[in-house]
Parts: C-alpha cells; structure tokens; sequence
C-alpha cells in the first residue's frame, strides 16, 4: 500500500462490478478499502450492508455499470441509498465506465435519451459528485447538477507507445469515425504524429462498414484509439482497411474493453498487432487474449480521488506522466 492516507474521514468502497481495480485505487490512495457485503434474495433482489460507520465520511463508490448493466447499476444505486442514510457527508461515485452512455439523445422519433435518465437516479439516490472516464459523449456532463469531474486515458494510451518509441512522422493516429476525431487529435499531439480518419457508415446497431480512408497511411504505423470497443466490428473493419490501403503496422487502443459477443474472435483474426485497454471493465483472464495489453487507471483515479478530497485542482492529470 501507499503511505497511509492523512484524513481518516476519506472512505473507498467497492461494489461487484470490479473490485481488482477498486483495490488498486484503495492501495494508490492509501487506505483500506470499506468493509461492505453485497447479496441476493433468492428472487434476485440485491440486499446490501455497510459493515462500518461511515457517519460524516466522505465516501468514494467505485463501481463501473459494466455488464451486467441493469444488476450493477441497481447495486450502486441501492449502495448510495445505504451511504446517504448512513450518515455520510458527501457521496462521491467513481464510475471509471458509465454504461447507457451511448443513448445520450434521441435519435429517432420516441426514443428515450437514458444516459440523462441514470444522471436523474444517481443524483436523486443521494450522489454529491461524479468521477468518471472518458464518457462516450462528453454532453453527458451536463445531464447532472452535481460536480462531474471527467478524466481522461489518451494520456496512458500515450505513454505505452512513447515507452515503445511508437511516435513521431512514421506513426498516424487513426479515428474510427467522425465522432472521434477530437480524441485521436489528442492522442496526435502526445505522440506528435499525423492523423487519419475512417469514414464509415453503420446500416444497423452494432454492424459498420468501412467506406473511406481520409489521410496518408501507405507505409505507416497506424494507431487506432476510440472510446470503447464492443463487438469490435468498427475496429476490426478499420484495422483491415488501413492494412489493405497499405499500413505497415496496426495498433488499436481504447479506454473501455466491453467486449461482447464476437468480439475476441474478431480481434483474434483481424490486421491488429496489439490492443491496449484500460481497465476500467474487468477483465477475466480467460478474455485477456494473446494481443491484448491491459493498462491501470488506478493511479490516475487514486491521484484524482486526493485531488479532490484536498480541494485541489485535476487538470494536471491530463499530463503524460502515468504508468
């Protein structure tokens, strides 16, 4: 552990999503993290217990709404009921993944727009503060009326290709699409690089097809970062093109590894060297394949939660000086 952290009253606790990384922002801030038991009736109702007090604490809830989405959405929610009635004095949720974020505005005629429906719960539940990273739609900030403090992982990325020397002319920084051009210039200007971007059109929920390379990728060493990844059908597809319009290497990278259905497979078989990823979601071993390079953003959010609670400022975070 960290030298122990000065002010007893900070507070971190974990709930099921991903205790690994709960216990490494526990560790990089220096304290234990809060004793807490989480069970099911068996007609799947979640009953939790917070099994120290807490009164006048300022509590710090990591919990990513990762899959299963719906149960560990319930589970932080009913966990902030617990805090608020315990006593705490400010409830601040770490929420490093912030699922239904990609629903973030209507669409189409009478969709909901659920990334502001989770804002309305999380506040209304007992929620003071939010600490996330790398929101799917930077929009989402405003949905709450509450502190939102919104990191970012382009500077990790941008370290494991610096410690490899991957940077410079030789190397384009490539977005998947349009949507994404802003973190790719990012990521650009850390490793000082060129960039490209992939043109794309998505007939469907979760099928894309690659339609144009806008950038000069012939005989470069192309990197790919987004957000997240999810069944890996824009990455795949992009890394394959870039490949095909003459890359010499493909690197992807991303903060969120949601990896559902096909998507290992399709990375397994694809023109993608290596993906790095955060761990912002866990990750069982049996996922981490071959290609894949896992990053922690422990530090980052461990640094951030002192920053906070020591009314600092977090823009120095945004810093290539992590890992």
């Amino acid at each position: 552990m960290s030298k122990h952290y000065f002010d007893p009253r900070l507070k971190i606790f974990s709930l099921n999503s991903n205790r690994p990384l709960a216990e490494k922002i526990a560790n990089a801030v220096g304290v234990e993290l809060g004793k807490s038991s989480v069970n099911q009736f068996s007609d799947g109702e979640i009953q939790i217990n917070i099994e120290e007090s807490i009164r006048g604490s300022h509590v710090y809830l990591v919990q990513s709404t990762s899959s299963p989405v719906n149960d560990n959405l319930m589970e932080l929610l009913i966990m902030i009921d617990a805090l608020k009635r315990a006593s705490a004095k400010t409830i601040n949720v770490v929420m490093p993944y912030y699922g239904y974020a990609r629903q973030d505005r209507k669409a189409r005629s009478r969709e909901p727009i659920t990334a502001k429906l989770v804002a309305n719960m999380l506040e209304k539940a007992g929620t003071t503060r939010m600490l996330t990273l790398d929101l799917h739609a930077v929009q989402i900030q405003g949905f709450f009326d509450i502190p939102v403090d919104h990191l970012m992982g382009a500077p990790l990325i941008a370290d494991y290709f610096l410690e490899r020397e991957i940077q410079g002319d030789d190397v384009v920084v490539v977005s998947p699409d349009h949507g994404g051009v802003t973190r790719a210039r990012k990521l650009a200007e850390y490793l000082k690089s060129p960039i490209a971007i992939i043109d794309k059109r998505r007939p469907k929920a979760n099928v894309a097809e690659v339609m144009n390379i806008i950038g000069q990728v012939e005989d470069k060493v192309c990197v790919l970062i987004d957000d997240m990844i999810d069944t890996a059908g824009t990455i795949t597809l992009a890394a394959n093109a870039l490949k095909e319009a003459g890359a010499k290497e493909v690197y992807a990278s991303c903060t969120h590894p949601v990896l559902s259905g096909p998507a290992l497979q399709r990375i397994e078989d694809s023109a993608i060297k290596r993906l790095v990823v955060t761990d912002s979601i866990y990750l069982s071993d049996d996922r981490k394949i071959g290609k894949i390079d896992e990053i922690s953003v422990s530090e980052l959010i461990g640094d951030a939660i002192k920053r906070i609670h020591e009314n600092k400022p977090v823009s120095p975070l945004f810093e290539i000086r992590y890992r």
